[in-house]
């Protein structure tokens, strides 16, 4: 685990808000097509959501899950992401250990 990437992943407000909304994903997304708590959220839902542009929204997620902080899976022509709950629990161990 690079602790250094996860916290600059994390030293960005849009992407906080990112991983805000997909710890509860059904709060923010509704999907006619997928169980946002289960299969995630598509990506262009998420850039409905942020207001920001396509490019701006893939360069955020392509940092998270990057950092470990999100997996991110290919279904056919979509992408779907969801938190990396594992990894952000461990992270948050080896940041206690060093704090």
């Amino acid at each position: 685990m690079n602790i250094i990437l996860v916290l600059k992943a994390l030293s960005n407000e849009n992407r906080l808000k990112i991983l805000e909304w997909l710890k509860e994903p059904a709060k923010y997304f509704t999907s006619s097509y997928c169980d946002v708590s289960t299969d995630g959220v598509c990506v262009g839902l998420i850039e409905q959501k942020s207001g920001l542009s396509q490019s701006t929204v893939s360069q955020y997620l392509l940092q998270l899950n990057q950092a470990g902080l999100i997996l991110m899976e290919r279904r056919g022509q979509w992408t779907y992401c969801k938190l990396n709950k594992p990894f952000i629990n461990e992270f948050l161990v080896q940041l206690q250990k060093i704090l």
